[in-house]
């Protein structure tokens, strides 16, 4: 008895599986082509970190000045900062992140003020060996040259105007006389 009831809810299984199969049988597959076809990925999505360079000269945006050192949670990145004689500059004589422990919080972009390190959206960073992930300065640098750069709008902060009767107008004195006036008033 049992043998026939499990023929049945086997039967009956197998006829629904077919009709799932047969339903999403007549529609478009939405499988890509991986190698030949990639997705598009979406405007902030967040891959490889780069470094970017000013596209007039090519030369580095970063100016070693080690806040994103400084703000990455899991101390991914590493930079030795060096001094240009001639000009008195500070520039990144050594700088390296690695991939292997970067957790692509975007913490590193938003606290650079220099349009420096950007991430982009690309993903296929695949490789056999873990040490080909720890990028340094030269590879950083080529990967960055086709991202777009965008410098950054700082704002401006106006200082607003001081009030009429602020303690900034007054003469030195008077505030603390006016206030003793004011409460012998209330009393």
């Amino acid at each position: 008895m049992n043998a026939i009831k499990a023929t049945i809810k086997g039967f009956w299984n197998l006829l629904v599986g077919l009709q799932t199969t047969a339903k999403h049988l007549p529609r478009r597959a939405v499988t890509l082509q991986y190698p030949d076809e990639r997705w598009t990925m979406p405007e902030r999505s967040r891959g490889v970190v780069v470094l970017l360079s000013d596209p007039e000269t090519g030369e580095l945006n970063c100016n070693a000045c080690l806040v994103c050192v400084k703000q990455c949670p899991v101390n991914a990145i590493y930079v030795d900062q060096a001094k240009d004689p001639e000009t008195d500059k500070r520039y990144p004589a050594e700088f390296r992140i690695d991939n292997t422990i970067c957790c692509f919080c975007g913490i590193c972009e938003e606290v650079c003020n220099f349009d420096a390190i950007k991430l982009t959206g690309k993903y296929e960073f695949a490789v056999f060996n873990k040490e080909e992930l720890i990028y340094d300065k030269a590879r950083l640098q080529e990967i960055g040259r086709d991202v777009k750069y965008e410098p950054k709008k700082k704002k401006k902060t106006e200082k607003p105007a001081p009030k009429s009767g602020s303690p900034a107008e007054t003469e030195p004195g008077t505030e603390i006389s006016n206030r003793h006036n004011s409460e012998e008033a209330q009393s």
